[in-house]
């Protein structure tokens, strides 16, 4: 079952982006080399038993993992020596993934808690290409030379601003367990003021809590900043990347889907810009409505449940006209009405202010008028019906 997990994007698209600070040059080039890279997360499961996938999505060569490791992280680049397994894959110690794949290492013997850090550790005895990273959390990457993946405690390693090519982790557990998806963009994501207090962080932490929790429950974040639902920007778009980072997630019993804001947006940034868009390229609420249904049944396909939430709102922000405005309102109304899911969560009744609907509240507000601060994300978990992610 998935314990951890993120939704990757492309480095090359960071680079492009002016707001990316992660992703500028650096000196010694976007590349590791005879290096060793190690990363650590928090597990959302407990398990015996522990496999780790590697992800070459956005290379454009093979990528070739000489060796590879697990253990309990002690603290920053540090592991805990009675705990490091060293990874094997198919039965050997190293593999290549070829452009574009995942592969998974073979399965460990490592007992982990829920709420666990881990450290994966990664030896790169060829060039590797900065290419497949998240940026969900930072300051928790460290490269130093030669191979360490044997090494409880990194001797002057370095960190790194991004996270690379780890991508999940799966524990092997006799447990019934509940696994759910949030899929969305920067609202799902967290960052800024949220921090790591993003709502899917946050309706964890209320289901863990919870006397309704009659069973453990993985809530896993894979929103990506600046993500679109219709078309590709950074990340992939949502239409094209849901059945890998939503549906692809082992285990997966529920999503919870917010997407919209960034599409209807872009309708406002193009006009502005008099940028030619392709026709069919050009957002409107029927096209945001039928993308949305077409997540619907890729996910009632699978018997995975779906909950879907509305757009909030952004007046004050350079995405809101009276054009748009009335296209994320049909968006909402269309979502208010499905009978075709298992819940709608009005996110935007929620984080509205009530001086003006069209606003978002200011006790919610992170000061740009368009995303959430810790309040406005613990506002975002606690109207989500638990009982709806127990059945």
């Amino acid at each position: 079952m998935t314990s951890w997990a993120v939704a990757p994007v492309d480095f090359r698209e960071l680079t492009a982006n002016p707001l990316a600070k992660a992703a500028a040059p650096k000196p010694g080039g976007d590349l590791f080399r005879g290096q060793t890279l190690r990363q650590q997360f928090e597990t959302a499961l407990g398990g015996e038993r522990i496999r780790i996938r590697f992800s070459n999505r956005f290379g454009k060569a093979p990528l070739r993992i000489a060796a590879a490791s697990v253990g309990l992280s002690t603290g920053a680049d540090a592991v805990s020596p009675a705990t490091l397994r060293m990874l094997r894959f198919g039965g050997r110690d190293s593999v290549v993934v070829a452009p574009g794949a995942d592969a998974w290492s073979d399965g460990a013997d490592l007992k982990v808690e829920a709420g666990q850090a881990v450290a994966v550790s990664a030896f790169f005895d060829r060039t590797v290409p900065y290419a497949t990273v998240h940026t969900q959390v930072s300051d928790t990457s460290w490269v130093v030379g030669g191979n360490a993946v044997g090494t409880p405690k990194l001797q002057g390693a370095a960190p790194l601003p991004l996270n690379h090519i780890v991508t999940g982790l799966d524990v092997m557990t006799m447990q019934p367990v509940r696994v759910v998806v949030a899929f969305g963009d920067s609202i799902t994501a967290g960052g800024g003021e949220a921090g790591e207090g993003a709502y899917p962080d946050l309706l964890a932490t209320r289901l863990r809590n919870s006397p309704l929790a009659t069973q453990p429950v993985s809530v896993i974040n894979t929103g990506i900043g600046g993500n679109r639902l219709l078309t590709d920007g950074i990340g992939p778009s949502g239409l094209s990347r849901f059945s890998r980072d939503a549906l692809g997630q082992t285990g997966v019993t529920h999503v919870v889907v917010l997407l919209g804001t960034n599409d209807i947006g872009r309708s406002v940034l193009v006009g502005m810009a008099r940028l030619p868009t392709p026709e069919h390229e050009v957002p409107t609420a029927q096209r945001i409505t039928e993308g949305l249904q077409q997540l619907i049944k890729q996910a009632r396909a699978k018997g995975v449940k779906v909950l879907i939430g509305t757009v909030p709102p952004f007046k004050n922000t350079p995405y809101w006209s009276d054009a748009s405005e009335a296209m994320r309102a049909e968006v909402n109304r269309w979502i208010r009405s499905r009978q075709d899911v298992d819940a709608v969560i009005d996110f935007d009744a929620v984080l509205r202010s009530p001086a003006d609907p069209l606003a978002l509240n200011p006790l919610y507000d992170n000061g740009d008028h368009l995303h959430p601060n810790k309040a406005g994300h613990a506002a975002m978990a606690a109207a989500v019906d638990l009982r709806e992610l127990q059945e």
